[in-house]
């Protein structure tokens, strides 16, 4: 058994002072098994310490209904075997770039802006998931022989609020679950961040990308004493479709790198391997400096132009980083592990089969809801995916505009059955206008929920109303198609027919033989934007808009010979159009 403690000027490990070399790796974005190739990884780079979040929404789908909560304690013993100490950042709010924060769509959707505050409905449900979660934390810490040094209280909470309040009763809920090694915050190095975010007692730690020791004296004005940890240090950047694919030179990550520690800080590189937005859990940030603009989702991958690649390659940041921690580091570091097996050569086919959109969601939709206004994802039960709204214009009247309300976030909508357009604003307006009576279809697909800002909690859908002119146009009939509908048992069911020559939107099936089973990439030729599934295994999103081109396919999802995939294309058609593994 170890001890770990915050000292007066470093950390202290058995009342030795030690400096954290820490990389995040967030294990539910990595295939797990690859964990341990990816924690070999950060070693050979010089790591000894990981980092990684926990999103609540992803184990709790429904409240008090819990997925595989033990992932994180395996997690953690993958991190002990690879002789490494262990950062656990539980949230309950953790942004990530992930679906809605992290929070489940169940609490935001009720609740709105009360969540992350000391509101008892809100902290009721903290309780409860804390009271499932912990448990796998708390009997891997160092004192009792396992190898968690840190917990995290909330997570940026100085960019959110200033509720001191809620932050108290999170840093108790988590010593009365019995969290008995150091308590810590982190925040941006502003003055406005670090007095909303902080917990007078708790360590404090600061997150940025350049300017060390700029922010570190901030830190200090704040916090006179206690060792000195940025504990995100952004050695790259995130991807939205539609923009650039963000970039940072190696050698100017390196030198920040090197500044930090010639601060004589410790450091948790953000991130050292960042992974993938499996299953549609990518989330969306705000356009603008206050984050209150245009919707920008998250692409599929979470590459994050990080040291150790999205498929676990080291990159030139790679060496540039084991490099500056080489100097660092207590003796020699590990050799660098081989790569993961690829697949043995390119292999592609095109869909034999298809089902429309309309006979996916008679076999794998929701029921149907009837309500005079339509109700928003949340109220429908839908974390990721799309809703069907169809609603009845009356007649007979001339054409008018007709509009939507808070729309959130994209709607193809059908006149009739015949296609009229794609509407993306949140207040738009169909193209031509419509007469009455008609019948109006809107499939609405959530891009993802906000993930950071003053925006997060908002619902997604139809959040206002349709209108006719001015005029509202009452009675609605909603029905969900959730992406976690896409089970291996319920699929066949669908009313798959031979591909021709006019299938549009809808689930295609095509099967791709591989001689050699290992990790590929899939390129999707033809495609415009949907979802895609490899042998029952969701990979994400894809969108002809970009920047990410291709979808990283992990090899254990792979197997010799016959390979199923399942694309669910909501916006275009797939007749022509190809799946390719390279």
């Amino acid at each position: 058994m170890s001890t770990f403690a915050v000292g007066d000027d470093d950390f202290l490990l058995d009342g030795r002072p030690v400096r954290l070399l820490s990389g995040a790796l967030h294990y539910f974005r990595v295939h797990e098994a690859q964990w341990g190739h990816r924690l070999e990884m950060l070693r050979a780079m010089g790591l000894n310490c990981v980092e990684t979040y926990v999103p609540w929404n992803l184990y709790e789908p429904e409240p008090g209904r819990y997925g595989d909560v033990a992932a994180l304690g395996r997690f953690l013993d993958a991190v002990e075997r690879a002789g490494m100490w262990a950062i656990v950042r539980p949230g309950p709010y953790i942004c990530a770039e992930w679906e809605n924060g992290g929070l489940p769509h169940w609490l935001t959707g009720p609740l709105g802006r009360r969540v992350r505050t000391d509101d008892a409905a809100y902290l009721v449900h903290v309780d409860r998931w804390f009271g499932v979660l912990l448990p796998q934390v708390v009997e891997r810490q160092i004192d009792r022989g396992g190898p968690v040094i840190m917990v995290q209280v909330e997570n940026e909470y100085g960019s959110y609020g200033s509720d001191q309040a809620y932050l108290g009763h999170v840093a108790g809920l988590l010593r009365d679950c019995g969290v008995s090694v150091p308590l810590f915050t982190s925040d941006g190095p502003e003055d406005h961040m670090l007095t909303g975010g902080s917990v007078p007692g708790i360590l404090a730690t600061a997150n940025f990308g350049s300017g060390a020791r700029e922010a570190f004296a901030a830190l200090r004005r704040h916090q006179p004493s206690g060792p000195l940890m940025c504990m995100e240090f952004w050695c790259g950047w995130f991807d939205h479709w539609g923009t650039e694919h963000s970039v940072r030179d190696a050698a100017d990550a390196a030198a920040t790198l090197r500044e930090i520690l010639e601060c004589g800080a410790s450091v948790n590189v953000y991130m050292a391997h960042g992974g993938t937005n499996f299953a549609g859990w990518a989330g969306a940030n705000r356009a603008g400096a206050l984050h209150e603009g245009a919707l920008r989702p998250t692409v599929t991958s979470y590459d994050y132009d990080a040291p150790v690649d999205e498929a676990g390659l080291p990159t030139e940041k790679f060496w540039r980083f084991r490099e500056v921690l080489a100097e660092f580091a207590e003796g020699p570091l590990p050799e660098v592990p081989a790569p993961p097996r690829r697949i043995a050569g390119p292999a592609g086919a095109v869909p034999v089969e298809w089902a429309p959109l309309e006979g996916v969601l008679e076999v794998l939709g929701d029921e149907e809801a009837s309500a005079p206004m339509p109700p928003t994802f949340e109220e429908l039960g839908v974390d990721r995916g799309l809703v069907r709204y169809r609603l009845e214009v009356p007649g007979p009247r001339r054409p008018y505009p007709l509009s939507v309300t808070g729309l959130r976030d994209r709607a193809v909508v059908y006149v009739d059955g015949v296609r009229a357009g794609v509407l993306t604003a949140e207040d738009a307006v169909l193209p031509e206008p419509v007469a009455g009576p008609a019948v109006v279809e809107l499939w609405v697909e959530s891009l993802g929920r906000v993930n950071y800002g003053p925006r997060q909690a908002e619902p997604k859908g139809i959040t206002g109303g349709v209108r006719h002119e001015r005029q509202y146009v009452h009675g609605v009939r909603a029905r969900g198609l959730r992406l976690d509908a896409f089970e291996a048992g319920a699929v066949p069911k669908v009313p798959f027919r031979p591909v021709a020559g006019n299938a549009g939107p809808g689930l295609y099936r095509a099967v791709v033989d591989v001689a050699e089973a290992g990790d590929a990439a899939l390129s999707l030729p033809g495609w415009t934007r949907g979802f895609v599934w490899v042998n029952g295994f969701c990979l994400g999103r894809y969108w002809e808009v970009g920047p990410q081109e291709t979808l990283f396919v992990p090899g254990p999802v792979l197997r010799e010979g016959g390979n199923e995939v399942w694309v669910l294309e909501l916006e275009g058609g797939g007749a022509g159009a190809r799946v390719e593994l390279v």
